[in-house]
């Protein structure tokens, strides 16, 4: 163990934790990582090599190639096994642990997305005489419940009408949708109560008691902007959920668009596997991608990547006191999406991916005798639900022989931050009225 210390693999791990060797001794770094002082293990794990070797068995057993299926597992600075780990594969939404990084690393943890809206006309008697102006900053979360909110600030200001029409300008989105006209129409129903869907109404019940059901009728069509109006007043400021829900919604879904959005926001799927390359620490032969949200097998990525992703998110977002379980689903606690019928040991902080036939599972699971082990499984079969029952049976055998950790570790806990009540959906405080124009708009 000493000859680990003074190796160049400890002084990688320290640099990869945020960690400087001269600052922090053996014993606050594993504290960090959760590990033992004297059980972090100096080669790889008998105990994990012999398991793994029975599941690629039972994998095989069901017709799987075992060239097909890729493995890494390690703790803290110690590699416990590796199966193909550096050889990039179809990683489906693993894919997303990239995107989540290079969000990350450009926008911050606390990022809001801005969308403006403007008028090109004044107002007489609560109807804007003129366009309602919709720029987008590329905000990949708003839904009916922002559209909502919005309608209200309007009526709020006094407006409740538009004799002109609904204009798109930006990259707007709303409901997931790219195509702006599509968007836009969403937008004028969400903005009228008397014209929602009945999706629309639903998701209105879930709004805090007494929000009011807004009434912004807009007379004209939704319009495409082809260049800047000469004259526009700003009459509101959206700002979006803060960047950390707007992933941590991303991942627990693995929703595809949210991801394609952020990753057009960001440059693009190179833009993202360089940044996710970089920031990791790994070459960047271990990642190409075709997109941000791992739909199709040309986005590939090794196990040995998806691990060093997970781990530079958490080295990033130890700073701002949040955890990996401020971004990814947490099993036994977030009981929704993509963990709603797995059987994953509880505290594991996961993301699962999925395509025709390819199944992915990668996260750190808390564990008593090797603190919290970083771990990507990538299979490739035709049986995709065989494919995951396996992984989470892997998962539950290793942590039979490990021990279960007594209290999920601090250091990947949800933060209490993420119960904060103004990080709802529709909440109000994120529209901000310009100064004076409430008051001018509301005579």
């Amino acid at each position: 163990m000493l000859q680990l210390f003074s190796s160049g693999l400890m002084a990688l791990w320290l640099d990869m934790a945020g960690m400087k060797p001269a600052n922090v001794n053996a014993t606050e770094m594993l504290a960090w990582q959760g590990i033992p002082l004297f059980s972090l293990p100096t080669g790889p794990d008998p105990v994990v090599e012999s398991t793994v070797q029975q599941y690629l068995r039972e994998l095989s057993a069901r017709g799987m190639e075992t060239a097909n299926q890729g493995v890494w597992m390690q703790s803290g600075p110690a590699l416990l096994t590796a199966r193909q780990g550096t050889v990039p594969r179809p990683a489906a939404s693993l894919t997303k642990v990239a995107t989540t990084l290079a969000a990350l690393e450009t926008w911050g943890p606390a990022h809001q997305f801005e969308t403006l809206i403007s008028t090109t006309g004044p107002v007489q008697n609560g109807v804007l005489q003129g366009d309602l102006v919709i720029t987008g900053n590329g905000d990949p979360f708003f839904v009916w419940e922002e559209a909502i909110a919005l309608g209200n600030a309007l009526n709020q200001m006094g407006i409740r009408g538009v004799a002109g029409n609904l204009v798109m300008a930006g990259d707007f989105y709303m409901n997931y949708q790219f195509n702006p006209e599509v968007a836009g129409q969403l937008l004028k129903q969400g903005l009228n109560s008397a014209t929602w869907p009945p999706i629309a109404a639903t998701q209105y019940l879930r709004m805090p008691q007494g929000t009011p059901r807004p009434q912004v009728a807009i007379a004209g069509g939704v319009q495409i902007a082809t260049f800047s109006a000469p004259k526009q007043i700003l009459l509101l400021r959206h700002r979006s959920m803060q960047l950390t829900q707007i992933l941590k919604e991303m991942n627990i879904y693995s929703n595809n668009e949210m991801a394609e959005m952020l990753a057009k926001s960001l440059g693009g799927a190179q833009v993202v596997s360089q940044l996710a390359a970089n920031s990791a620490g790994f070459s960047p032969q271990e990642i190409q991608l075709l997109n941000g949200s791992g739909l199709g097998v040309g986005n590939q990525i090794s196990p040995h990547a998806v691990c060093n992703m997970l781990i530079a998110i958490q080295r990033y977002l130890q700073p701002h006191n949040l955890t990996i379980a401020d971004l990814f689903p947490v099993s036994g606690r977030d009981r929704r999406g993509t963990l709603e019928t797995r059987q994953i040991p509880n505290a594991t902080v996961i993301k699962t991916g999925t395509l025709n036939d390819v199944s992915a599972l990668a996260g750190v699971m808390p564990t008593r005798d090797r603190g919290l082990v970083w771990f990507t499984i990538i299979n490739r079969g035709p049986d995709i639900e065989g494919l995951r029952a396996q992984q989470d049976q892997l998962l539950q055998r290793l942590l039979q022989r490990w021990g279960v950790h007594k209290a999920p570790p601090i250091a990947i806990a949800p933060s209490t931050g993420t119960t904060d009540p103004s990080r709802h959906l529709g909440d109000p405080s994120r529209n901000e009225i310009m100064t004076g124009i409430q008051a001018q708009f509301s005579n």
